[in-house]
């Protein structure tokens, strides 16, 4: 396989040629993103108009806030599916780190030390999923279920069943503080700029195109000289210290250090990269997508506790969204290979792993 090959992201055929205005606008209303994007925007329209309280700038400011921690953790997911990898325990790491700082806070330590060790505690528990599945070989799957259950079990000989409330309020008010004149939380502006620089890292440097390539064919990866280990490790580390930061913010927003803090966050975040477009497979997805499917079911999640949906209900929602990321590509994808199958001698059409 060349090496440019191997490096290029797998693409859906995309009808006539790209010179054509009409052909690249055919091919933008084509992408999941977009399907996503749209589906954000009418979410936004229909719950502005159907539910009471919505469409205020108060609201706004409690939806970007919840969003804050899925977004944060989502990012660094987004890389590891790419990879065909994934880790459940985030929420779990979340809910650690903040037990953790609990402690330390009791312990007489200053935030300006247990914020950094928190982060740094979560970069650890990372690399321990990163060992287990690239020293061993193990797969994430397994060993992140493990590790979801170690870490929460963890949180709790940590801090037992008691809550830390005491913080400066000083920190506590910066977590939830909006940027002047609007609605726009500090946080979120914070979520936003390290979107932009996973988004570089992804989408911009041969780093981020060698993630595609493990994804689609790791053993191809392998035998271009790609380090595929080396890189699923890192982004296991990536993965733990970036739910090491949630778990602080999630503290600092509630004023609150408990042992299960987050506790099935990792739900929301999978369906949200999912949703984002990322393939459960491996080898597919942009990190626009997945902040459109954050957003997409932090917005939905709010309308629906606007409307007094149950709790319970919210959680079908997530779980029948996150049923529906994986199954709707795949079966667009599928639909279009059975209505332009291609004849004898050309190229087959895509696996429906690969759908956008």
């Amino acid at each position: 396989m060349a090496h440019d090959t191997l490096y290029a992201q797998p693409q859906e055929p995309q009808g006539p040629a790209p010179g054509r205005g009409g052909g690249r606008l055919a091919a933008v209303l084509r992408r999941w993103d977009t399907t996503v994007v749209l589906g954000l925007i009418a979410v936004v329209v229909g719950a502005a108009l159907l539910v009471d309280g919505f469409a205020t700038g108060r609201n706004a400011e409690f939806l970007l806030l919840d969003a804050v921690a899925i977004g944060l953790v989502a990012l660094p997911m987004t890389l590891i599916v790419v990879t065909g990898e994934i880790d459940l325990s985030v929420a779990s790491t979340l809910g650690l780190c903040s037990a953790v700082m609990g402690q330390l806070w009791l312990s007489g330590w200053p935030l300006e030390l247990i914020v950094p060790a928190a982060v740094a505690l979560g970069a650890v528990l990372g690399a321990v999923n990163g060992l287990f599945v690239t020293g061993f070989g193990l797969p994430s799957l397994a060993v992140t279920i493990g590790t979801l259950a170690a870490y929460r079990g963890l949180a709790f000989v940590v801090l037992g069943d008691q809550a830390v409330a005491d913080f400066p309020g000083e920190w506590t008010d910066a977590a939830v503080g909006t940027v002047p004149g609007g609605a726009l939380p500090w946080a979120m502006v914070g979520t936003a700029l390290l979107a932009v620089v996973f988004g570089i890292l992804l989408h911009a440097t041969p780093p981020g195109r060698e993630l595609y390539a493990i994804g689609s064919n790791a053993e191809a990866a392998r035998f271009s000289g790609i380090a595929v280990a080396r890189r699923k490790f890192w982004l296991f580390v990536a993965s733990g210290a970036v739910s090491g930061l949630a778990g602080v913010y999630w503290t600092l927003r509630y004023a609150s250090a408990r042992a299960d803090n987050g506790e099935g966050l990792e739900l929301a975040v999978v369906a949200a990269v999912l949703l984002g477009g990322v393939s459960i497979f491996g080898g597919r997805g942009t990190l626009a997508g997945v902040c459109a499917g954050v957003l997409l079911l932090g917005t939905l999640r709010n309308a629906l506790q606007l409307a007094d949906v149950p709790s319970d209900t919210l959680d079908i929602v997530t779980g029948s969204l996150l049923i529906a990321s994986v199954v709707v590509p795949n079966a667009v994808v599928l639909l279009r290979a059975r209505l332009g199958r291609p004849r004898s001698g050309s190229a087959p059409p895509p696996r429906p792993g690969n759908a956008p």
